[in-house]
């Protein structure tokens, strides 16, 4: 598996998500963020969206579950028709028994990690993975920027998967941009969210590609 760029829609214009999709042909995924003003201070769409997206976007639908609870509800995602399928495993009551679910249903199980939360205690549940998620800024809001203490962290991770073996994607989310994703491709991630950086410019389309272009070169891929 080579590098994947995967856009959140968190910064997309809401009001016409399958024509932004549209302008990112070249998106392996379409990141959406649901929050649920629990998790995280912010409260924003949910499984009927992903659902009404899935059917209209060529794009697979990575969804980022920012919320309370994801064993209760994180396979409702699954049966919208997300393809991928992301846990925070501070909020999981029962990590393994729900990443077995996700993938039950068909989509890939990523657990995802906040800024401060060490990937060692969770060395174990790896095989269980499809996905590790790094957040590179403190989840809640696009926009932030990104934060440099995140690399020794998805240096470690890389190594862990590594020795587990088998195709585990590693993910950033949070300030990736022309600025910062070389340094992540550097440590060893492969998959990138990137939402203001591609939606604010002129033409996000073209930015999908400059940034696969700045990973693959700074990863030797």
């Amino acid at each position: 598996m080579g590098i994947q760029i995967t856009p959140s829609l968190l910064n997309a214009d809401f009001a016409n998500l399958s024509a932004e999709a549209a302008r990112i042909p070249s998106a392996d995924w379409l990141h959406m963020d649901v929050m649920d003003n629990h998790f995280v201070p912010n409260l924003t769409l949910g499984a009927p969206v992903i659902e009404a997206l899935s059917k209209a976007a060529d794009q697979p639908i990575d969804a980022h579950l920012m919320i309370a609870d994801p064993d209760r509800w994180a396979p409702a995602f699954a049966e919208a028709g997300a393809g991928s399928i992301t846990f925070h495993v501070e909020a999981a009551a029962a990590p393994v028994r729900l990443a077995r679910e996700i993938r039950g249903q068909g989509a890939r199980a990523s657990m995802a990690l906040k800024p401060a939360t060490p990937i060692e205690p969770y060395a174990d549940l790896l095989p269980e993975l499809d996905m590790v998620l790094i957040m590179t800024v403190e989840p809640g809001f696009g926009g932030q920027k990104f934060l440099d203490l995140c690399l020794p962290k998805i240096r470690r991770t890389r190594a862990l998967l590594d020795q587990v073996g088998g195709d585990v994607w590693l993910q950033v989310d949070g300030g990736v941009s022309v600025e910062t994703i070389e340094r992540c491709a550097e440590a060893g991630a492969d998959t990138f969210v990137a939402g203001s950086a591609v939606f604010g410019a002129d033409d996000p389309g073209a930015m999908v590609e400059t940034l696969r272009d700045l990973a693959v070169s700074a990863c030797g891929h």
